[in-house]
């Protein structure tokens, strides 16, 4: 089953595939697309409806030009757009399986919109991703300004680069399909955008959240180091469990797929 709507979700492209009693809905991460869950949709969608979309300023987005970076100054805007997709599908208690920067966004429209949620699965999240002298985010400050003039000044040479340092390099194909997800997305929408991501401060956030959550991480994530998951793990105000799956990079639904189904199988309890 294959269901398309209009408005917002038409420009999003988003569907739902499957069958099921629950809605489980996927959201990707900076610069790539649906197409990033394409390993692990076919099982999920044999006990749930799956919802998929693209953020507004994803390259696989028809027309580039919804996506205003003046607009979209924070993750706020885009748990916006996620709470107006839901509502209309006029989905209620869905499953949410945010990975990177879409883990945080979930947080917050959970705590917007209580009532849309009934679990959080974030995968590879981080609410900060700058260090401080009491947090370990996985970037120092310099590092990140580097990134951020990488992308202003090459952004080609960038994509090629942090592709090969974020997805397991013995998975070459994957490799490429992250950096070609990078490529589509259009360079004056990258800067302001990894500037949301790369300054963002949600750690506030977490003590709101009172939809129950897992935390999903790779053993070894250059992105996200396996401190941040325990981090979130202690101070989300909901009930909230740790996943640590033996896998490398930042990527795991692309270069660890069945660990990452093994997990969610744990989580979601519907496979034997």
């Amino acid at each position: 089953m294959v269901i398309k709507e209009r408005g917002l979700s038409s420009s999003m492209n988003a569907k739902i595939i499957g069958s099921g009693s629950e809605t489980i809905i996927l959201a990707h991460g900076f610069g790539t697309d649906q197409s990033i869950w394409e390993k692990i949709v076919p099982d999920l969608a044999q006990h749930f409806n799956v919802f998929l979309f693209d953020w507004l300023f994803s390259g696989a987005v028809n027309d580039q030009n919804l996506y205003d970076p003046s607009k979209y100054t924070s993750y706020e805007h885009f748990a916006d757009d996620l709470i107006d997709l839901l509502d209309e599908f006029n989905l209620k208690s869905v499953i949410f399986l945010g990975h990177s920067m879409s883990g945080m966004i979930g947080c917050i429209a959970s705590v917007k919109r209580p009532q849309l949620f009934k679990q959080l699965i974030l995968v590879g999240a981080s609410p900060r991703f700058m260090n401080t002298d009491d947090y370990e985010g996985g970037f120092e400050e310099s590092q990140i300004k580097n990134i951020l003039s990488d992308i202003e000044t090459n952004y080609n040479d960038w994509a090629s680069n942090f592709s090969s340092l974020v997805v397991d390099a013995n998975d070459p194909a994957s490799v490429d399909k992250v950096k070609d997800c990078f490529l589509k997305m259009r360079h004056e929408v990258a800067i302001p955008l990894a500037k949301i991501v790369f300054y963002s401060d949600e750690r506030e956030i977490l003590n709101k959240v009172e939809t129950p959550c897992t935390i999903i991480q790779s053993s070894s994530d250059i992105v996200v180091p396996n401190t941040v998951a325990f981090y979130m793990q202690k101070n989300i105000k909901a009930k909230s469990t740790v996943e640590i799956i033996d896998a490398d990079g930042h990527f795991p639904q692309l270069t660890a797929q069945l660990q990452l189904l093994d997990a969610l199988k744990v989580t979601l309890g519907v496979w034997s």
